[in-house]
């Protein structure tokens, strides 16, 4: 194992245990307020029309339940990710009902996905998971890769992280695949877009 995997492993186990005591930490009645609607300055970076990616949240993760909801009510198809193994392609599918997820299975990793017939779609924007961030847009995710190989062969989507303030950091052990964000948004404020 490298230094810079070491290192970023190590990174990655801190980072997502802060992400979880600060999710668990907080009184349900704020939890339900955060991310409820994206502020202004990102819908003003949202074209009319543009398909929406997000994710079903886990594991401490910023929701982005609340921004799917704000977004089928304004007219936006809503897509989700979907992998069917640690080494496949990340697709997107159709999330038809996210005030039920009642068109979601779960997935080989645990995660909550469209089914294998949903419509599959290609976001214009993605809302994206991640571990640790820095003020410049740099973003640390699980280490799957699944999101920087999506948006290496899609480098026109306009990508903006979710994430705990806790989650911002100095500096990250970046690698040329690592693709960077244009904006992040945490409860506290927005950074960028870069």
């Amino acid at each position: 194992m490298s230094d810079q995997t070491k290192q970023k492993a190590d990174l990655r186990k801190s980072l997502r245990l802060a992400r979880r005591e600060h999710a668990a930490s907080l009184p349900p009645e704020v939890s339900a307020l955060v991310f409820r609607r994206p502020p202004g300055p990102v819908l003003d970076m949202i074209p009319d029309g543009a398909t929406i990616g997000l994710y079903h949240a886990n594991d401490g993760e910023a929701p982005a339940g609340g921004y799917a909801r704000y977004f089928v009510e304004a007219g936006h198809a809503i897509a989700l990710p979907r992998v069917t193994s640690r080494q496949d392609e990340m697709q997107f599918h159709l999330h038809s009902d996210p005030f039920g997820d009642t068109d979601l299975e779960e997935g080989s990793m645990g995660m909550m996905q469209p089914a294998p017939d949903a419509q599959a779609l290609t976001p214009d924007v993605l809302f994206v998971p991640l571990l640790g961030f820095t003020d410049a847009g740099g973003r640390i995710g699980q280490g799957g890769g699944h999101y920087d190989r999506w948006l290496a062969k899609h480098p026109d989507t306009t990508t903006i992280g979710l994430a705990w303030d806790v989650q911002r950091v100095d500096e990250l052990p970046l690698e040329n695949h690592d693709m960077p964000l244009t904006a992040i948004i945490t409860p506290t404020r927005i950074y960028g877009p870069f």
